[in-house]
């Protein structure tokens, strides 16, 4: 088993994924985001990497099973039903439903990772979930960081970062590549506050000074969730206990 970091999804092209396993992160916030999601009983989540094509899909695809979400540059796109904001996506509003969601940076990573043999999405709040499953599938895993219009983030690599030292533990493997240690050494500097982190963080100033303090909170919070999203034919959905999960084509 080799783990390699990625620091943005322009360092790679779509190919380059075919055959790999993937975990994407985007604390803040849409994978985040989408945790929070299927934790309160959404279907399914359907990353989209472009406005035009999230509206396409919300009206012939979906009907009155849908809600479209998303965000530019931090705050609710005018006309869609939620932004990306976890604290919007709660069970009374979610329920049953397929999201189709577009934001900034996550999704598009997501996309660009789209033909990985397996796709996982992590943030902090389900971190030890997703580092228990990827050690139980023991094999080469690409961590794909959703970075910051195509730029290096901090609060991305820490998670990395403190992923990769729970895989070790789990595995009692080390693991060597740069990208590994610049990782590894970010997270032992910052995983001792996260709060603080993400206060700090270039994005999350950001968001603090739009008025997503609240979101800072909610995304600092430490394996809050048993959930493990998974990718299936374009569709996040929660990987159950026994892996049954319906195979839907969606094209993205």
């Amino acid at each position: 088993m080799n783990i390699k970091v990625l620091f943005s999804p322009l360092n790679a092209d779509e190919l380059f994924f075919s055959g790999k396993n993937t975990v994407v992160i985007d604390v803040l916030r849409s994978t985040t985001t989408i945790i929070t999601a299927l934790d309160n009983g959404a279907k399914e989540v359907l990353p989209v990497n472009s406005i035009e094509f999230a509206m396409k899909i919300s009206v012939s695809a979906f009907g009155s099973l849908s809600l479209i979400a998303g965000e530019r540059n931090g705050i609710k796109i005018d006309g869609f039903n939620l932004g990306n904001s976890p604290l919007e996506f709660d069970e009374e509003r979610v329920k049953g439903k397929s999201i189709i969601l577009y934001t900034t940076n996550g999704t598009k990573a997501m996309v660009r990772a789209k033909f990985s043999s397996k796709l996982y999405v992590c943030s902090f709040t389900n971190l030890s979930a997703v580092a228990r499953k990827v050690a139980e599938d023991n094999e080469d895993l690409i961590i794909l960081t959703s970075g910051s219009n195509g730029m290096f983030c901090l609060e991305d690599t820490v998670c990395a970062g403190m992923l990769i030292d729970e895989i070790s533990a789990l595995t009692g493997k080390t693991f060597y590549s740069d990208s590994v240690i610049a990782s590894c050494n970010l997270s032992a500097a910052y995983k001792g506050d996260l709060l603080k982190l993400l206060k700090e963080c270039e994005h999350g100033k950001t968001l603090i000074e739009k008025n997503f303090m609240q979101d800072m909170e909610f995304c600092s919070r430490i394996n809050s969730s048993e959930t493990v999203p998974v990718l299936v034919s374009g569709a996040i959905r929660k990987l159950l206990p026994e892996n049954n999960l319906q195979d839907e084509l969606v094209e993205i």
